[in-house]
């Protein structure tokens, strides 16, 4: 395995959705959606499923905005005067503080699995963007080999499991 790429190891259908999944989600808490990305979204259609519902129901919001007012919402949400509405940050929705012990576990666990954050991101390791990003990474190996189930799920359930439901919440 040693001498394989990430993009030469083999990832199941299931997998490579869940992985597709992640990092959607983590392109669109990322930064404000831009006329490609509404317009790719306007076109998804998904099934009766809740996720399917979700999807149909995004595809409808995309087709009916536009750049400057998905912009003006990603701002007044995220970054705002001083702070936006929301803090996407696993120490803030823990502790109520930012930089607390949730991100120290994050970069210590970051770490250990040979991941480091890129150069050009300023945020804290523990944006929901980026931990959306991560776990997308960790299913398909983008930082060495695909990460076994085991490893996503003590990953998710440490870093991700405790607050991004309420996050979610919030953001509705």
């Amino acid at each position: 395995m040693n001498a394989q790429t990430a993009s030469e190891v083999k990832i199941g259908d299931e997998d490579r959705l869940r992985a597709d999944v992640y990092n959607f989600l983590g392109l669109l808490l990322a930064r404000p959606a831009d006329q490609i990305l509404l317009d790719q979204c306007s076109d998804l259609s998904g099934d009766e499923s809740e996720l399917g519902q979700a999807m149909n129901g995004l595809a409808r919001v995309a087709k009916v905005s536009k750049v400057k007012g998905v912009e003006s919402e990603f701002n007044a949400l995220f970054i705002g005067l001083g702070r936006g509405e929301l803090l996407p940050y696993a120490s803030f929705y823990i502790t109520g503080f930012l930089n607390e012990k949730p991100l120290a576990a994050l970069r210590s666990d970051m770490a250990a699995m040979g991941i480091r954050r890129s150069e050009t991101v300023y945020e804290p390791e523990d944006n929901i963007a980026s931990l959306m990003e991560m776990m997308g990474a960790l299913i398909v190996g983008r930082f060495g080999e695909p990460r076994p189930v085991e490893v996503q799920r003590e990953f998710f359930n440490k870093h991700i499991g405790p607050w991004a439901g309420h996050f979610f919440t919030d953001l509705e």
